[in-house]
């Protein structure tokens, strides 16, 4: 049986990933009283069990102490119950974002402040994060991703880390992304902007990508950019990092850095045990 404790912050994701999990055949279980949690994981623990894949969602709530789950769940494991714990995530300013879209109060937030709730919130999963098996940040993850990543993780049983990795394109011309964690300029390379037939295409379209990727300086690049980025990520990894956005960088963005995004994502995703997502932030701009 596999049996998955998902948990996290709330607006995190941990209701939609419960029921992407439903979806894909686990039976799911939320909000159960934290008393019960021990019976309910010998009841599904039994030999003759119906259930193969089980999760089970667990929360703050006012009313109760999560050093009570934590506790629960170590002694579960000291008795030899296998689980593994997903935890759900976002950074402050996606939590604070969401809650106040949808207007509703923090089960932390004793004063009505949702940015108070949420840092009571990240203080009492301390423990609990530092030991899941699985780290999900979904502060700019689409819907989509998020399933790919569950798909990735609990139907295809691949091996996984909690690094998400982005791959940007994007302008010189019109900033560079605050987020960027390693940041690369390819504005060394010629410009199809300059080329009859390709200004008004971009780095998604064939022919910008064969005009690109004709140059031997393109291959180059790319090869020395996958060498770096191999040796980077295992010590990232190391270190705790669970999120790396790597910009690459042209004038306008929308012709060379957008065709060697593509090349990047596509060379190194499913290569690893890490997401991998694709975003082209300037691909609708005019200009060079």
């Amino acid at each position: 049986m596999r049996f998955v404790v998902v948990t996290g912050m709330s607006g995190g994701g941990k209701s939609t990933a419960l029921k992407m999990l439903e979806d894909a055949g686990y039976y799911c279980v939320d909000n159960l009283p934290v008393s019960l949690i021990e019976k309910f994981v010998e009841l599904i623990a039994m030999p003759n069990s119906e259930s193969s894949k089980v999760a089970l969602g667990l929360d703050v709530r006012a009313d109760q102490s999560f050093e009570d789950v934590t506790r629960i769940l170590e002694g579960l494991k000291e008795k030899g119950y296998k689980f593994e714990i997903l935890f759900m995530d976002a950074d402050e300013n996606a939590l604070i974002k969401r809650y106040k879209e949808t207007r509703r109060v923090h089960p932390l937030s004793q004063d009505g402040r949702v940015e108070d709730g949420v840092r009571r919130e990240r203080k009492v999963l301390e423990t609990i994060r530092r030991n899941a098996d699985y780290v999900i940040d979904t502060s700019n993850l689409l819907t989509r991703e998020l399933k790919e990543e569950l798909d990735r993780i609990f139907i295809r049983n691949k091996e996984y880390n909690s690094l998400m990795i982005t791959v940007m394109s994007f302008g010189f011309k019109h900033g560079i992304p605050a987020d960027a964690d390693l940041v690369f300029d390819v504005r060394f390379l010629p410009n199809p902007f300059y080329v009859d037939g390709l200004k008004s295409k971009t780095g998604n379209d064939r022919e910008v990508q064969e005009y690109v990727m004709g140059f031997p300086e393109s291959e180059e690049f790319m090869k020395k950019l996958i060498d770096m980025i191999a040796f980077l990520i295992p010590n990232y990894v190391k270190e705790g990092k669970y999120r790396l956005v790597i910009a690459i960088g042209c004038t306008g963005g929308k012709h060379r850095s957008v065709t060697l995004a593509n090349e990047l994502y596509k060379r190194m995703k499913d290569k690893g045990s890490y997401g991998m997502k694709l975003y082209h932030r300037d691909v609708v701009s005019q200009g060079v």
